[in-house]
């Protein structure tokens, strides 16, 4: 008989709680411990019926979780997860991997030094829709990919930017929405070798950007734009197409990413397909247009189960330490590229 995986969770916020409620719906695995030091953390723990840590280490010398969930602020992601590595304890680490590529690049060295797998948090690598996305990609429809158009295009509201550190340099879109976007970017469609950018704050005059476009090389030959705003009326982007999150009214008939090739194209999230009905066709015969099909399924449930086998050793880690890492380098490019006015690489992390 297989007992339930004990979870620990180290940061009791917004994500740390969107966690525990996908772990109530997995019975492969339990919340064991709950590792905090905010107000508020003692009472959550209390509600879950486990004992609080106001220190994440504590918790991990009494409680002896068999993993761990890191949703704490950003700034504490790769110290936190070092702490779980050294005590041998498997990490789902909350995106992003980290703040710096240094500290990135001392946690892959210490997971692959210990053998203890780290899993990063990019949730929608798991949603379905993405997984059948890659396979059309995989398997030739589209034939040599050749364009890649992103969007992320919204409005938030006034009071989004009432919590202060959302006002602050560092803070803006760019590094809290489209890493996502960015991410996916790299999974469907391959690395990026070089990126220009533009970043603007004109909207609301805060020293972080509210507007950028983002030209983008991949390592195929495509070529891509991510355009994107969170101060637009405008109905573009991943949370609002692909009712991923029920929290977002669905704007169902509009796409957030289009991806063309030499014999057809894509729109994500609908997973429409166009191609045309003979080989060799071109502008003055009509395209035809069909859906690709998938089973839905909770991106973040499913990202949890994966982790469970992952700390089982079933399976490795669908976005490892290195990978997270790349995602952290590209943004990092894209920020240096708008910052200079030149076109820039990503560093490596190998």
């Amino acid at each position: 008989m297989t007992f339930p995986l004990r979870i620990a969770l180290i940061g009791a916020g917004h994500m740390g709680r969107q966690h525990y409620q996908h772990l109530l719906q997995v019975p492969a695995a339990r919340l064991c411990a709950v590792a905090d030091p905010g107000p508020g953390a003692a009472e959550f723990a209390a509600e879950c019926g486990v004992p609080h840590f106001t220190e994440h280490r504590r918790m991990l010398d009494v409680a002896q979780p068999q993993a761990v969930i890191v949703a704490n602020p950003n700034n504490l992601h790769v110290a936190t997860a070092l702490d779980c590595l050294a005590a041998g304890v498997p990490v789902l680490l909350e995106k992003p991997v980290g703040v710096h590529l240094d500290e990135v690049r001392e946690l892959v060295a210490a997971s692959r030094g210990s053998g203890v797998p780290v899993l990063v948090g990019h949730h929608r690598r798991h949603n379905p829709l993405i997984a059948r996305a890659r396979e059309v990609l995989a398997e030739g429809a589209l034939g040599r990919l050749v364009n890649v158009t992103a969007l992320w295009q919204l409005q938030k509201p006034e009071s989004y930017f009432d919590v202060p550190w959302r006002r602050e340099p560092g803070a803006g879109f760019l590094f809290t929405n489209l890493v996502h976007d960015l991410d996916l970017l790299r999974y469907l469609c391959g690395e990026v070798v070089q990126v220009q950018a533009f970043t603007s704050n004109t909207v609301r005059g805060l020293p972080n950007e509210d507007s950028a476009a983002i030209l983008l090389q991949f390592e195929n030959g495509a070529l891509g734009s991510l355009t994107g705003s969170d101060g637009v009326a405008a109905p573009w982007s991943w949370e609002l197409d692909s009712g991923e999150s029920p929290v977002y009214p669905r704007q169902y008939d509009q796409p957030c990413y289009l991806l063309a090739g030499t014999q057809g194209a894509l729109s994500i999230p609908q997973l429409q397909r166009w191609h045309y009905a003979e080989p060799g066709a071109g502008w003055h015969q009509p395209l035809l247009r069909g859906s690709e099909t998938f089973t839905p399924g909770e991106a973040l449930r499913l990202q949890l189960e994966h982790f469970v086998r992952v700390a089982r050793g079933e399976e490795q880690p669908l976005t490892d330490a290195a990978d997270g890492g790349r995602t952290l380098a590209l943004i990092e490019a894209v920020r240096e590229a708008a910052a200079s006015g030149r076109a820039c690489a990503p560093s490596r992390i190998v």
